[in-house]
């Protein structure tokens, strides 16, 4: 199951040593880390990314579910921080493409007070012990939560909400007398320009996440190829289930007509 993780530490030493056990912990198999950063919660609430980009499939924060966490994590002044990483920008928009829920959210700044430290991580994982055995004896704080799916169905909504009010126009323009009708064309236009924008953003969204999933399937496969057993076994089955998330994904946002 793929997830998002936070752990939260005292200090900076604390988080890398954190972060380099994580990675243990994904050569040994038990995990398997798509993108991460090492992240410190500023004294003015904002955060400050330490340490990312490294050798993940995602290979970078932009744009990308921890990006947006991150800026979510920010609070409202820590936004430039997801704007930065390429995110839709606002903080509802942040939240959708993390993929996270606002009592994530929530229980996760409580935690990061100004001075700590975190590990941000995009994992799959299918079970919850080797992660928080590591962590609490580093005395960090781990929370997770699944990857939802929220993203497409707003999008879509707002598709579905703008091609209503363009047609509630267009009905009206048939009726309006011709003094009026060049008032209700420029919003029209108006409105058709802000659809596009829409489309075309669904649409770059749509290759981002095609990429990412390949990428993430690509590094899977070259894992599974130097294991054995129940190893094996169970990077086949994080292949399995990520092709299926992408495939349900691409599903609904078809349907949607986003």
């Amino acid at each position: 199951m793929e997830k998002m993780l936070v752990v939260v530490f005292d200090n900076e030493t604390k988080a890398y040593e954190g972060s380099r056990a994580l990675n243990q912990i994904d050569s040994e198999g038990s995990i398997t880390i798509h993108a991460e950063a090492v992240i410190h919660k500023n004294d003015d609430g904002t955060v400050t990314v330490k340490q990312g980009e490294g050798d993940f499939p995602v290979r970078t924060v932009s744009g990308t579910a921890i990006g947006s966490l991150i800026g979510l994590l920010g609070g409202p002044a820590g936004l430039a921080v997801g704007a930065l990483a390429g995110t839709m920008g606002g903080s509802l928009a942040d939240l959708f493409v993390a993929g996270v829920d606002s009592d994530f959210l929530a229980e996760v700044s409580n935690s990061l007070t100004p001075g700590k430290c975190a590990i941000v991580a995009d994992i799959s994982e299918e079970w919850v012990t080797p992660v928080d055995t590591r962590m609490e004896a580093l005395n960090g704080s781990a929370f997770r939560t699944a990857r939802k799916s929220f993203e497409e169905a707003q999008r879509a909504r707002e598709v579905a909400e703008l091609r209503a009010e363009i047609d509630q126009l267009k009905a009206e323009l048939v009726r309006e007398e011709a003094e009026h009708k060049a008032r209700l064309q420029a919003r029209i236009d108006r409105l058709n320009a802000r659809l596009q924008a829409k489309l075309q953003q669904a649409a770059q969204r749509s290759e981002q996440i095609k990429n990412e999933t390949e990428a993430k399937v690509q590094a899977l496969h070259k894992k599974a190829a130097k294991a054995q057993g129940d190893a094996k076994a169970a990077i086949d089955a994080r292949v399995t289930a990520i092709k299926k998330q992408y495939e349900q994904w691409r599903e609904r946002a078809r349907s949607m007509g986003a």
